[in-house]
């Protein structure tokens, strides 16, 4: 009954949906976490306040908390559903068509236009607009950082038209993260602009080589089109033929808000709540609680909470805290722990796995089954990562390509990939698009059939395994790799 009120009801639901989020990223936007006054201002007496700067510090770090733990209340509203009915389809159609393809099934909702492939397409629209008023080889210069190409461009009309629609741009598709949104070090655009000035030079790069930088729009949804009428006429029953229209429609129906959710939380909300817990840290820095601003980051919530009331006390009556004494020499602790866990490499899993797994976000989103964890178990007892020549994950995006690995862990290695290489990385986000210009196809580590990487390798036509499980520690730069997307292997050159 109220899975079935949602599905019913979805667009309505949804539009409810993304008032509540742009209002709490309003309320975020908004929200002030400032110093402490050496003296509280005047007015505090003239005006009866009655409150003081340091019960708006704590009582704002409260509502920030809070605004956090709101966000991903909504952001659980519906995304089960979603993925619960890709899997209900796919588990239709792999019932109905047992020698269907896991991709061609997520074919049969691809070129569905979301609004989280916005950040790059406004950066194509700046590639375009650069060309067309002659001011690209102004913005292509890759010796010149982003202040020094907006000082330069401001100084014609031209580039003041240009600059105009740059700064336009930034509200709010430059709240996009490098990473994937989830961690502090995941910057956004807005927090470097030169990463999307840099992905702009690559689109101006390719459009006057007289490439096209669009997505094959037309032609993926051309083959959607094909692929729904060929397997649904395969069908022998009318009942069969209206379960699977219904199961297809609720799909295509979900599809929008399974994307678009990110946008929304991981990404624009994420990036203006990790700065406004630096403005915290930038606070507690500032008292001597902590050495440096990304410190806050070794602190739990509560912690910060009590070190507040600390910071707060000492500074309303004059005294030193204990802070000072206690959290400088607790963080340096627990970065000898952090690094001890990053040297470690733990093993792949821990326990006895469930004989069936059946749970929507490992299946679709993680990529881990039953069939996936047995071929990470076949590459634990070969054991050497050099004795490995194939790996095996989830057939992402069709197609099959050969070229020179590039693993890229981090935002920070995806300037030296190359032109025609494969990516190969962990995981991938959605401010990477630009990058896919340049690559002929993509490895990951993680993720199943509706992860990011599989998602937009359909969008934009490129072949895609996902979910090879240790792709990045088995693969190195510079092997000659060949990627399968019809049925998710990869093939190491020894």
């Amino acid at each position: 009954e109220r899975a079935g009120y949602y599905y019913e009801n979805w667009d309505k639901l949804i539009e409810q949906w993304e008032k509540k989020m742009k209002g709490i990223i309003s309320d975020i936007e908004n929200l002030e976490i400032g110093p402490l006054p050496d003296m509280e201002d005047i007015s505090v007496v003239k005006n009866g306040l009655g409150t003081s700067s340091g019960y708006e510090l704590i009582k704002n770090y409260d509502k920030l908390i809070d605004l956090g733990i709101r966000c991903w209340q909504y952001h659980f509203e519906f995304l089960n559903l979603g993925y619960a009915s890709y899997v209900t389809f796919v588990d239709f159609c792999t019932k109905a068509f047992p020698d269907i393809p896991l991709q061609k099934i997520t074919q049969m909702v691809a070129g569905i236009d979301v609004i989280l492939y916005r950040p790059d397409e406004e950066l194509k629209k700046l590639a375009k607009l650069a060309i067309e008023l002659g001011i690209d080889s102004q913005i292509g210069d890759d010796t010149k950082d982003v202040e020094s190409v907006i000082t330069e461009l401001n100084g014609s009309e031209n580039g003041k038209k240009w600059v105009s629609a740059w700064d336009e741009a930034k509200y709010p598709w430059f709240n996009i993260s490098t990473g994937t949104g989830w961690y502090h070090q995941d910057v956004s655009w807005n927090d470097n602009l030169n990463v999307p000035l840099s992905s702009t030079r690559i689109y101006i790069n390719k459009l006057n080589k007289g490439k096209s930088i669009d997505r094959p729009l037309e032609k993926i949804q051309a083959e959607r089109k094909k692929l729904i009428t060929e397997y649904r006429g395969l069908l022998k029953t009318d009942e069969d033929r209206q379960t699977f229209d219904q199961l297809h429609g609720t799909s295509e129906m979900v599809f929008p808000y399974v994307e678009n959710h990110m946008f929304y939380v991981e990404h624009w909300f994420h990036s203006v709540f990790w700065n406004k817990m630096r403005n915290v840290a930038s606070i507690m820095t500032e008292h001597h609680f902590i050495k440096d601003i990304e410190d806050v980051w070794y602190l739990s919530r509560s912690e910060i909470k009590e070190a507040l009331w600390d910071l707060v006390t000492a500074w309303a009556t004059g005294t030193k805290g204990y802070g000072p004494l206690h959290w400088p020499e607790e963080i340096q602790w627990r970065k000898g722990v952090y690094q001890k866990f990053k040297e470690n490499r733990p093993t792949p899993a821990v326990g006895t796995p469930p004989e069936v797994i059946a749970e929507p976000f490992t299946i679709v989103l993680w990529g881990i089954t039953n069939a996936s964890m047995t071929a990470w178990a076949k590459l634990k007892e070969i054991g050497d990562p050099d004795k490995i020549n194939e790996l095996e994950g989830f057939a992402g995006s069709p197609g099959i390509v050969e070229g020179i690995a590039r693993v890229c862990r981090s935002v920070e290695d995806i300037g030296e990939l190359k032109e025609g290489e494969i990516l190969v990385a962990p995981t991938t986000s959605p401010s990477w698009a630009p990058v896919f210009q340049k690559i002929k196809g993509v490895i990951t580590d993680v993720g199943g059939i509706m992860c990011h990487a599989a998602i937009v390798c359909r969008e934009y036509g490129m072949p895609a395994v996902v979910g090879t499980g240790q792709g990045t520690a088995i693969i190195k730069s510079g092997m000659k790799i060949k990627l399968n997307g019809d049925t998710g292997k990869v093939y190491i050159e020894r």
